[in-house]
């Protein structure tokens, strides 16, 4: 039955990616609901989830939180050690309002493609992820099974979107882009037949999820925000913002 219901997850986060892709003449407002969906999805998905599952404190503080700013920070050195590492190699550095997108790599202000591919991979971690708790939701019974189905089927659209959004913003072919959102919408169909072999400790998970969300606040608040607002700094890119965090608590809301 997971599988089964997992196949839905897969159908929604095609649709989230190709709806990412088909708005290219509206990019401001496609990045600016990316970044409400990713900020509503940390804030009022994962981090919950994590600091319910996570366990003890360390040193006066819930490990899912320590987790969450490493996971910040790591985003962080991450970007920038790849973007040092591009601008060494001869990547755009900005200049003159900085290199477009040419299918090879470059992307205005130096941005590394490998950051695109490496926080796209991310989205993929946390949609197996979803797979895995699908299916241990339909161990412990229907009821929560049916919860749970809920929630990962109407937030893989938005999981869809930012992984098409993630990889292209960065510079990377559209070829790319499209395998990694393919790869993101595999994954909680693997996720969820992985638990008639294996049940994730709900601890580890915790943890995982309190990391990822910290890797995926930064890349909202540090990055795709900023260029949503940088050449279209224009009040319908805040209310697609706005809306995006609305619906991800509307989508919680419900499967609560």
């Amino acid at each position: 039955m997971a599988v089964i219901v997992a196949l839905g997850a897969f159908l929604m986060t095609l649709a989230g990616g190709w709806t990412a892709q088909r708005v290219t003449d509206r990019r401001h407002l496609v990045l600016g609901l990316a970044g409400g969906l990713m900020l509503g999805v940390v804030g009022l998905d994962l981090l919950p989830e994590a600091l319910e599952a996570a366990g003890d404190e360390v040193f006066g503080v819930p490990a899912a939180l320590l987790l969450f700013v490493a996971g910040f920070l790591v985003a962080h050195v991450v970007e920038r050690l790849l973007a040092v590492r591009h601008a060494g190699h001869g990547g755009g550095d900005g200049s003159a309002g900085g290199a477009a997108d040419t299918g090879t790599g470059t992307l205005r202000d130096g941005r590394a493609p490998q950051v695109g591919l490496t926080a796209a991979a991310a989205m993929v971690g946390h949609s197996l992820a979803d797979g895995v708790a699908l299916g241990a939701a339909f161990q412990v019974g229907g009821g929560m099974g049916a919860a749970v189905a809920l929630a990962v089927i109407t937030h893989d659209f938005a999981d869809g979107f930012n992984t098409y959004t993630l990889a292209s913003l960065y510079g990377n072919a559209r070829r790319k882009a499209l395998a990694m959102l393919f790869a993101d919408a595999v994954a909680p169909v693997v996720g969820a037949a992985s638990t008639a072999f294996f049940t994730l400790p709900r601890e580890p998970l915790g943890a995982y999820l309190g990391f990822f969300g910290g890797a995926l606040l930064y890349l909202a608040a540090a990055e795709i925000l900023p260029e949503a607002h940088h050449d279209h700094p224009a009040l319908s890119t805040l209310l697609c913002t706005v809306g995006g965090v609305a619906g991800i608590w509307l989508v919680v809301g419900i499967a609560e």
